[in-house]
């Protein structure tokens, strides 16, 4: 059983910043792609960044320039540092994980959601 838990979410005023962790724990093998995303009130999720297990990074042209996302292999963490964070960043923010939890499966798995909520 793997299990993702995210932490960092708050309350933040515009052009502040956040910094959100998710680490995963469990039978884990491999972990591949590590992403975030959000979704917010009345929308669809979406992906907000991901990165691979060679760390090239991918990011949705609304976060592009403020938006890092990290990842620590021997913590099984991913990390989003959020800089001058908007109003329309509100929303609540997922981990997922593409996972091997043995060498012959595959799982998808997700976190439990974190708010941030920008707001003066």
């Amino acid at each position: 059983q793997v299990q993702l838990v995210e932490s960092g979410g708050g309350v933040v005023q515009p052009g502040g910043s956040l910094r959100l962790s998710c680490a995963a724990s469990g039978s884990i093998f491999r972990i591949n792609d590590m992403g975030w995303h959000r979704q917010a009130p009345g929308k669809q999720r979406e992906l907000v960044a991901a990165i691979t297990s060679a760390s090239s990074t991918n990011y949705a042209d609304s976060v592009k320039g403020r938006f890092t996302i990290s990842r620590d292999n021997a913590k099984n963490t991913v990390y989003l540092q959020m800089n001058d964070l908007k109003p329309e960043d509100t929303a609540v923010y997922y981990c997922n994980f593409d996972i091997l939890p043995t060498p012959s499966e595959r799982t998808d798995s997700w976190g439990q959601g974190t708010q941030v909520t920008v707001s003066s």
